[in-house]
C-alpha cells in the first residue's frame, strides 16, 4: 500500500497524517518545534486499521527527509521514532539525542 504524508504546521509544533487509499482511519506524528532548528517527535499513532501498512515508517521518513531539506535536528521522544533511528543509522546526521 501507498501512504500519502502531509504535514500541519503550527508555531509551536505540527504533525504529519498519513493517510491510505480505502482506509478512513490516519496515522499521525506529532512534534513540538522548541526552537527553528530543532523539532521534537512526540509521539506516532496509527490505528489498528493500518498496522502493516507502512504508513508509520512513512511519516518518520517525511519527516527526515523534511530535516534534511530545511535544515533542522530531530530530537526522538516517540518510541516509535527511536526504534526506527536505531533500524536507519543512515538517519544520523538529523538526529540529535
Amino acid at each position: 500500500m501507498s501512504a500519502s504524508i502531509t504535514r500541519e504546521d503550527a508555531p509551536a509544533g505540527g504533525r504529519y497524517v498519513g493517510r491510505v487509499a480505502g482506509i478512513a482511519d490516519t496515522a499521525e506524528l506529532v512534534y513540538t518545534r522548541p526552537e527553528p532548528a530543532r523539532v521534537v517527535a512526540v509521539h506516532t499513532i496509527a490505528p489498528d486499521s493500518l498496522r502493516g501498512s507502512g504508513v508509520a515508517l512513512a511519516l518518520v521518513e517525511q519527516l527526515i527527509a523534511d530535516a534534511r531539506a530545511e535544515g533542522f535536528k530531530i530530537v526522538p521522544q516517540c518510541p516509535y521514532v527511536k526504534a526506527q533511528v536505531r533500524r536507519h543509522p543512515q538517519w544520523a546526521d538529523v538526529i540529535e539525542e
